[in-house]
């Protein structure tokens, strides 16, 4: 069995908890009726875009048989798990507050701690770095440009929806007006 599968399924695993953990929520948000969902037209692409994402490599690793290249690996390795460890400090900063979609909430609490400290979108960040470190990692060469390219116009748009929402709170705009979003001062 090549190398890549079991990184497949561990990929996979991952976005269906994930999946799995936000719908819970988005139930208990609302049923409280304290929580809306915000409805954002790009949520459909971004979905297809990640579904492509994971399809685009499981499709490469199948049909091309791509040859093992060893000094991708371990940088590669290092940058998805940086992404995972990035996910997990973000995740937990969150705490219930996280999910895949976006909410607005009665009384939206702000999170400054965590990655918050530093930048606006860590969850987005790590989403990035894993997108273009597991396709290279797999030696899925196209769908890593190919994915890389739809993520980043999709994360632009929906970088846009989530902040329209969130620069109308107040403290909001006064915890994270001199943060960047992605790069610790630059970006």
């Amino acid at each position: 069995m090549p190398y890549q599968y079991p990184i497949l399924v561990c990929v996979v695993a991952q976005r269906l908890w994930e999946v799995a953990i936000s719908r819970k929520r988005l139930r208990e948000d609302i049923r409280d009726g304290s929580a809306q969902l915000i409805r954002e037209p790009v949520f459909p692409v971004m979905v297809a875009v990640h579904a492509g994402w994971l399809a685009g490599c499981w499709a490469e690793v199948i049909f091309t048989e791509p040859p093992f290249v060893a000094w991708l690996v371990i940088p590669m390795l290092v940058v998805w798990g940086a992404s995972l460890a990035l996910r997990v400090w973000m995740m937990s900063a969150l705490g219930t507050l996280w999910n895949v979609r976006l909410i607005s909430r009665d009384q939206q609490e702000i999170v400054t701690n965590g990655p918050y400290r530093y930048i606006r979108h860590p969850n987005y960040l790590a989403v990035m770095m894993e997108v273009g470190a597991i396709p290279l990692l797999l030696g899925a060469y196209w769908t890593a440009l190919i994915a890389s390219v739809a993520n980043g116009l999709v994360l632009w748009a929906r970088i846009r929806k989530e902040e329209a929402y969130l620069e109308s709170i107040e403290a909001y705009q006064e915890a994270f007006s001199g943060k960047k979003r992605l790069v610790p001062g630059i970006f």
